[in-house]
């Protein structure tokens, strides 16, 4: 994809989260952005100052995970429109806890 970035955080031999960031119209997206934890969540995050210094920074953050939710208030951000997830039947089971996308 024509202006995106993904960056990675190692442990040393695991992969414990990456995120892809990417040129918009107006700003920048986040998305995806999987973590094993808050704080690789956190520091994947706030790389993001580099790519998207004085323009708009849009994220994704799942109703159903509520750290992801939290990550967004501590860094100011704010709800500007809702989506919804759709699936063809029931919805897959997916590691809730360590997306935000």
């Amino acid at each position: 994809m024509k202006q995106a970035k993904a960056y990675g955080a190692y442990d040393g031999s695991n992969l414990r989260g990456f995120r892809v960031v990417r040129k918009c119209l107006s700003g920048y997206k986040i998305g995806p952005l999987f973590a094993d934890s808050a704080e690789i969540w956190e520091a994947l995050f706030s790389a993001l100052a580099n790519e998207a210094i004085g323009e708009p920074l849009i994220l994704d953050a799942p109703e159903n995970n509520p750290a992801a939710i939290d990550l967004a208030k501590r860094h100011g951000m704010k709800e500007v429109f809702g989506f919804a997830r759709m699936y063809c039947g029931f919805a897959p089971n997916l590691p809730w806890d360590r997306i935000l996308e």
